[in-house]
C-alpha cells in the first residue's frame, strides 16, 4: 500500500511547478533520442577537433603551408591525407579483422562494468568516483580465489565472479553507510577509498600469501586454469564480455522494471520528495552504492579471470576513471554505457594501430576522450556549433534518424 501511495504522491509532485529545481546530473538516465544524438554530435564535433590537431602536428602539411598562398591545393591534399589516413588507422586497429575486433571487445568489456557502476549511482544521485577502488579490491578477491583455491573448472569460476563482486559491493557499501549514517560526501569517501585500495594491493602483494614465490616484484601468482574465464577461439576476448552485457541487461531491468529501480530514480530525482513519501533514503543510499561497487568488483574479476592473469598493482589500469567518462557519454542509461564503452574501446584498440601506421601518439586518443567529455558535460555548446535550438532539438534529431 505504501508503495502504491508513493507512486501517486510523485506522480502528482513530480510534475509540480514549485518542485525544486535539481542539477543537470539529475538528468541523465532519460532515454531520449535528443540525449542519445547529442552525445553521438559530441563524437563527431571531438572527431573534427582531433582533425585540427592531426593537421596542425602533421610536418607535410606544415611543410606544405609554407607556399599555401601559391600553391593551396597541396596544403588541402596533405591535410586530408594525414587526417583521412590516421581516422583510416584507427578504424582499421578497432575493426579491421577478427583479432582487431577482439581486442575492441576486450577493452570494452570492463568499461561496460565500470560505466554501469557509475550510471547506477548517478540514477540514485550518487557521485560513484571510486570505481576504481571497487574494481581493485574485486580483482585483489576474485585473484586470491583463483590462484590459492583449487576446485572443478565450472564451480572455481563461479566460487571467484561471486568472490569479486561481493568484495566490491562490500567496499562501495562502506561509501553508502559513511552516507546514510553520517551524511560523509560520497565524492570524497570513494576518492579516499581508491587510494586505500590501490595501496593495499601493493602492500599485500609483496607478502607472502599473495606474492610469487622467487620474485621480488609486487606479483601474484597466475590463477588456476580451472578459474579463468573461457576464450573465444585464439583471441583474447573471454566470457567476460557476456557477463557484462547480461549485467547490463540486468541493471536495465532493475531501473526500468522494479519496485526498488522506481525508489533509486526517485531518490535520485527529489530525496526530500522521496523521504516524504515514505521511502528510506539512507536505505538506498547503501543499496545504490552496494550494486554500484558490486558491478565494478565484476570489471577486477574480469580482469584478474580473463585479461591479465596475474594480480599486480597496475591491475585497473584507468577503467575506474574511465568509467566516468562512458557513464557521461552514455547519458546515464545502461544501453548508452553499453555503446559508450564499445566506442572507447574501439579507441584504445585502435589508437595502437593508428600510432604503428601514421606516428602519431597514442595520446591523440586520449585527447579525444577528454573533449567528449567536455562536450558531452556542455549540450549547449553542441547544440550552438550544429545550430540546434534546444526547444527543437529533440524533433529536428528525430526527423534526421527518421
Amino acid at each position: 500500500m505504501r508503495s502504491r501511495r508513493g507512486r501517486r504522491w510523485w506522480a502528482m509532485n513530480s510534475r509540480s511547478e514549485t518542485a525544486e529545481p535539481q542539477p543537470e546530473l539529475r538528468s541523465f538516465g532519460r532515454n531520449s533520442l535528443r540525449d542519445l544524438a547529442l552525445s553521438a554530435l559530441a563524437v563527431v564535433l571531438a572527431l573534427l577537433v582531433g582533425a585540427v590537431l592531426i593537421i596542425v602536428s602533421d610536418s607535410a602539411v606544415t611543410s606544405a603551408a609554407g607556399y599555401f598562398f601559391a600553391r593551396p591545393a597541396d596544403t588541402l591534399s596533405a591535410a586530408w591525407s594525414a587526417v583521412s589516413g590516421a581516422y583510416r588507422a584507427l578504424f582499421t586497429g578497432a575493426f579491421g579483422g577478427t583479432h582487431q575486433i577482439a581486442e575492441t571487445l576486450v577493452a570494452a568489456t570492463p568499461l561496460i562494468c565500470t560505466g554501469l557502476s557509475v550510471t547506477l549511482a548517478f540514477r540514485t544521485g550518487l557521485f560513484n568516483i571510486g570505481a576504481q577502488g571497487q574494481l581493485i579490491a574485486g580483482a585483489l578477491a576474485a585473484g586470491w580465489v583463483g590462484f590459492a583455491w583449487h576446485l572443478p573448472p565450472v564451480l572455481h569460476v563461479v566460487v571467484a565472479l561471486a568472490a569479486g563482486v561481493a568484495a566490491g559491493a562490500l567496499w562501495g557499501g562502506l561509501a553508502g553507510i559513511l552516507k546514510a549514517r553520517t551524511g560523509a560526501h560520497e565524492v570524497i569517501s570513494t576518492i579516499m577509498g581508491n587510494y586505500v585500495a590501490l595501496y593495499a594491493l601493493t602492500w599485500l602483494l609483496t607478502t607472502s600469501p599473495l606474492q610469487r614465490p622467487g620474485r621480488r616484484e609486487p606479483i601474484s601468482p597466475v590463477v588456476d586454469a580451472n578459474a579463468q574465464l573461457p576464450r573465444f577461439g585464439d583471441t583474447r576476448l573471454h566470457l567476460g564480455l557476456v557477463v557484462a552485457l547480461l549485467a547490463a541487461a540486468l541493471v536495465w531491468w532493475l531501473l526500468a522494471r522494479t519496485t526498488l529501480g522506481f525508489r533509486l530514480r526517485a531518490v535520485g530525482a527529489n530525496h526530500e520528495a522521496a523521504r516524504t513519501a515514505g521511502m528510506r533514503v539512507g536505505t538506498a543510499y547503501v543499496l545504490a552504492m552496494v550494486l554500484a561497487g558490486g558491478l565494478a568488483g565484476l570489471a577486477g574479476t574480469q580482469q584478474v579471470l580473463g585479461t591479465d592473469l596475474p594480480l599486480t598493482n597496475g591491475i585497473a589500469g584507468t577503467f575506474g576513471f574511465d568509467g566516468i567518462t562512458v557513464a557521461l557519454l552514455g547519458r546515464g542509461s545502461p544501453v548508452g554505457t553499453v555503446c559508450a564503452a564499445l566506442l572507447f574501446g574501439a579507441l584504445n584498440a585502435g589508437g595502437h594501430e593508428m600510432q604503428a601506421a601514421t606516428g602519431i601518439p597514442l595520446t591523440l586518443v586520449t585527447v579525444l576522450q577528454a573533449v567528449i567529455v567536455l562536450l558531452v558535460a556542455a549540450p549547449a555548446l553542441v547544440r550552438a556549433v550544429f545550430r540546434i535550438r534546444a526547444e527543437r532539438a529533440e524533433a529536428v534529431l528525430a526527423k534526421g534518424w527518421n
